[in-house]
């Protein structure tokens, strides 16, 4: 059987008349798309316009909530308690859904954004808050997110989980991603990430920062598209996946 895989990428991460990437090029590539939701970036021309060039490409859409750190990108640690990150997830996911439901399409899925995903990986308050919010919002919603915390969370709730693998993020050995602050978290090269990845959709294993090799399962791979080169990796990506046998499709036409 070919294997299948989602192929993602974090866009709509301007404000204003500042952007992160180029999103309509990247939305030609992509299955699935994490909308920042006006936390970390976006605003509502953004997220209005991301949506609607997500629709055009028919991209699966998806939520992208993250702590309220707009100047640290959503990247930095912040203490909150269950209800704030309760009802900060759900007021992002109800801004997202805004603009689904005025271009009449819906949300598909919900992968937060940076330290409140990393942190939700590891704590059960975080998680458990995350994965209320979304059952309360819509139950039919996807939640990406790594093996970890919050995917074991969201299955006790009986949504459906897809388990995110990382195309341009170093690996620790027990399966986490190596910290930002780190060197060599990030990789750029695009045919070392092509090489990688192939091995983990292939394969089902990943080499770490350590040399050692683990398994690795993935239904959606994530590119970042505020790494160097996402436009170069991803067309890259694509074509070596699609010459490998590797089916692309949208989460919501094969995850059950």
């Amino acid at each position: 059987m070919k294997p299948k895989i989602d192929i993602c990428s974090d866009l709509g991460e301007g404000y204003g008349r500042y952007t992160m990437a180029n999103d309509d090029k990247l939305l030609e590539l992509v299955t699935s798309a994490n909308i920042a939701c006006g936390f970390h970036a976006g605003d509502p021309r953004t997220m209005n316009k991301t949506v609607e060039s997500a629709v055009k490409h028919d991209v699966g859409i998806g939520a992208h909530p993250s702590f309220p750190d707009r100047v640290g990108f959503g990247r930095r640690n912040m203490d909150l308690s269950y209800d704030e990150i309760y009802t900060d997830v759900l007021y992002q996911l109800g801004a997202i859904h805004a603009f689904t439901k005025g271009r009449g399409v819906t949300l598909q899925h919900v992968l937060p954004h940076g330290q409140l995903a990393n942190i939700a990986n590891k704590n059960l308050t975080y998680a458990s808050a995350i994965a209320e919010a979304i059952f309360n919002f819509d139950p039919t919603l996807i939640v990406m997110a790594p093996p970890g915390c919050l995917q074991d969370t969201s299955q006790a709730r009986r949504l459906l989980t897809a388990f995110v693998i990382f195309a341009d993020r170093a690996y620790n050995d027990d399966g986490s991603n190596v910290s930002r602050s780190d060197p060599g978290a990030v990789i750029t090269e695009p045919d070392q990430i092509v090489k990688r990845t192939l091995k983990m959709i292939i394969d089902n294993k990943i080499t770490t920062i350590s040399g050692k090799e683990i398994d690795i399962f993935g239904h959606t791979l994530l590119v970042h598209s505020d790494t160097e080169l996402s436009l170069n990796i991803l067309i890259k990506l694509k074509t070596n996946l699609l010459k490998n046998g590797v089916k692309i499709l949208p989460l919501s036409k094969w995850l059950k």
